[in-house]
């Protein structure tokens, strides 16, 4: 049964309850309220809004009944729905101006997703009735002719939810940054092989919260999961033609609502329960949630695309246009949402505080975060009214943001220059260690002038010269040598090039730039020399993120040397090459115990976890600096040895002095052969304790070394993590 349609008001209109200030409309959405429920949607240049609900059940849209809103204010339409109660179908629909030189593509017989719908049911059926404008069966056409066909049967339907949940007194872990491992990684892909998970669960969000995900997170050590999208998604024409699907969930369908195929709850209001309940099973284990959001374009794409919400609602509004109506594109996605316009800066916000305080997430990372702070002229504005709103709101700027700092418009690369608090991906410590791990060892091999230290160092240090202003410190770095985008860590050093054939797009997606070397073999091989030296430098890539100064990012499945067959850009293999195959091998089982002894060592050595940047400043009445640098014969480094790109070792000593703490020494050589290292001497230290060695294959007991005697012999491509035995005040 539908909602009681009584009173004077025309198909279930009735009087709105008395409330103060009705000249101002009510929040975006739906909102319960006695007897029913208001909903409030922005179509700032329309002529008339519809609702339109519809039964449980009604895919082809049979049982839809249009109930005209007719309360208008600033651009909002809303009315008062008496009997709606959770569990009701709805949509709206906008008439107005068909006008696309001017941005305007107003058409009733598309049926619009609420954009602030906490529930999503069905998919998009991609076929001509679902675009705004006429395309033939390969869904071309002329976008500037209007479509008349009703695409009810095509796309999917809003859902009204209780937003009441047990969160049985849930409290965030509230991690700090410093003390922070995060884990990236996608819902499905983590478990969808994982034995010990009842198939219905696999693949899902009760999935990532079930015991055995938990028993191998919580015994990794990470602290926070980064979750791929899982805002509700659908997949890209183009994509469907190539009998494939967008697996990543980069193309947004509604920034409030969860991805109902994550879920093993079929209905709406299951899904939004479930995921809710991950959150409170992670929380409980002591981890923190971080969503990977996409607010810089929608799945509406170009004005080719489909129309499903945001274009039929108010197209000059929600996207990017130019003067003929055109989209401005710079996220390589066809459109650009619009966040100068206060609607929709106000939409992103809202949706980070539902996610917030109604879901008790921990905080978002934010893809191709330079497309939200596009100014008036298309330029990046560090004081874009939507970072400083964010930064400003009581909620958002308490939480983890973190940008990925780029998109693809012009001076689009502006790694280092987001206002904190944000914390951002450090690309430039991703392609530094890759450079000097496995590019520059490559060349030291065949005798060719390799990469020199002075970056790796910076890296290490946390990236000074990009965060050292406005008091940012080495927090702001996220780092990372692989992420979802790109090669596994693994797969870094077994393929030179990409092998992105599966795809069906000729190879030609995907970076060609990866910083990666095969270590003489392309591929898979039985050469057990190749295989040990690739499995060292996984080590030591793994080895190096770990005992650098800022926010450790690590791929998730690198723990144990998960490989995509060298797929560069698996954003739509929902397959094997995905998901994560758990039978390990011997040496996997060997990787896997070395990354949580890595992650262990971390927490346990606090001057590698840093609030603020070494400097070189006196720390003790010896001498002794916060932080030195040493080469290989043990002596500090000189601007000649920094320099000089043949040089393949350095020793970087942490001071603990300031922390109460043990020093730390790390040691590497990316040197093509073994050498020997004569270990610093600061005043006072008398012996070391080797912790780990990337040269062992698996985690080994404590080795005490006495620097005093005679050089240590390193293996070729390795480092090395030391802890000062002896030290005087």
């Amino acid at each position: 049964m539908g909602p009681t349609v009584t009173g004077p008001y025309a198909d279930g209109m009735s009087p709105p309850p008395p409330r103060p200030m009705r000249d101002l409309p009510p929040p975006p959405g739906v909102t319960r309220v006695e007897g029913g429920v208001e909903l409030c949607v922005y179509a700032g240049h329309a002529d008339t809004v519809d609702v339109c609900l519809f039964d449980a059940g009604d895919r082809e849209g049979g049982s839809e009944r249009r109930i005209p809103l007719t309360e208008r204010a600033h651009g909002f339409w809303f009315g008062h729905l008496r009997g709606v109660t959770p569990g009701q179908r709805y949509a709206v629909r906008a008439s107005g101006p068909w006008q696309p030189e001017n941005g305007l593509r107003y058409n009733e017989s598309k049926l619009l997703l609420d954009p602030y719908a906490r529930a999503i049911e069905g998919g998009v059926r991609v076929a001509p009735p679902a675009f705004g404008h006429q395309v033939g069966v390969e869904l071309a056409g002329d976008t500037g002719l209007r479509d008349h066909r009703d695409s009810k049967a095509y796309v999917p339907r809003c859902v009204v939810v209780d937003e009441r949940f047990d969160w049985e007194g849930d409290a965030p872990p509230h991690r700090s940054l410093a003390e922070s491992v995060v884990y990236e990684v996608h819902v499905k892909n983590l478990t969808q092989q994982l034995s010990g998970i009842p198939d219905h669960l696999r693949g899902t969000y009760a999935g990532l919260a079930h015991p055995v995900t938990l028993e191998h997170l919580t015994r990794l050590g990470v602290t926070a999961v980064e979750l791929l999208p899982v805002h509700a998604f659908t997949c890209e024409p183009e994509v469907l033609r190539r009998g494939l699907t967008n697996h990543w969930g980069y193309n947004t369908l509604g920034f409030f609502a969860p991805h109902a195929a994550y879920a093993s709850a079929s209905d709406p209001q299951g899904v939004l329960d479930e995921f809710k309940g991950m959150v409170k099973l992670l929380h409980r284990a002591g981890l923190e949630v971080i969503l990977d959001v996409v607010y810089n374009h929608t799945a509406e794409q170009s004005a080719t695309g489909m129309t499903l919400s945001w274009r039929g609602l108010d197209n000059r509004a929600y996207y990017r246009l130019d003067d003929r109506g055109h989209d401005i594109d710079v996220t390589g996605c066809g459109n650009t949402v619009d966040l100068r316009h206060p609607v929709v800066c106000r939409l992103v916000l809202d949706s980070l505080r539902y996610w917030v305080e109604e879901c008790h997430v921990d905080g978002f990372r934010f893809d191709l975060a330079v497309a939200l702070a596009r100014g008036r002229y298309d330029d990046y504005d560090m004081n874009h009214p939507f970072l400083v709103a964010l930064r400003t709101d009581p909620v958002l700027s308490r939480v983890k943001n973190i940008a990925e700092p780029w998109d693809l418009g012009i001076h689009g690369w502006r790694t280092g220059q987001f206002p904190p608090p944000f914390s951002e991906w450090n690309d430039r410590f991703r392609d530094g260690v890759r450079s000097f791990w496995l590019a520059g060892l490559g060349r030291d091999r065949e005798d060719r002038q390799g990469h020199g230290v002075q970056d790796l160092a910076t890296r290490l240090a946390g990236s000074q010269d990009l965060f050292g202003m406005r008091d940012r410190g080495p927090i702001a770095s996220v780092n990372f040598v692989a992420a979802h985008d790109g090669f596994t860590t693994r797969d870094l050093t077994t393929y030179d090039v990409k092998h992105n054939e599966a795809n069906l797009e000729g190879n030609r997606d995907g970076s060609d730039n990866n910083l990666s070397w095969n270590h003489g073999v392309e591929g898979p091989t039985a050469d057990p020399d190749i295989e040990s030296a690739r499995h060292r430098s996984i080590r030591n890539l793994l080895g190096t993120l770990l005992t650098s100064t800022g926010v450790p990012m690590i791929n998730a499945g690198d723990e144990f040397g998960r490989t995509q067959g060298g797929n560069n850009n698996p954003f739509c293999q929902d397959n094997e090459t995905s998901w994560f195959a758990w039978d390990l091998a011997p040496w996997q089982q060997d990787l896997l115990e070395t990354t949580r002894f890595l992650i262990r060592l971390r927490a346990t050595l606090p001057v590698l976890r840093q609030r603020t940047f070494a400097s070189g400043r006196l720390v003790r009445q010896d001498g002794s600096t916060d932080i030195a640098w040493y080469d290989r014969a043990g002596q500090p480094m000189n601007q000649a040895v920094w320099t000089d790109p043949s040089v393949r070792t350095l020793a970087m000593y942490l001071d603990g002095a300031e922390l109460g703490e043990r020093s730390v020494l790390v040691l590497v050589h990316g040197g093509a052969n073994p050498a020997q290292v004569t270990l610093p001497t600061p005043p006072g230290l008398t012996a070391y304790e080797l912790l780990w060695d990337s040269a062992w294959e698996r985690p080994q007991p404590p080795e005490v070394v006495d620097p005093t005697t005679e050089p240590v012999e390193v293996a070729a491509a390795s480092m090395r993590v030391y802890r000062a035995a002896v030290q005087l005040p």
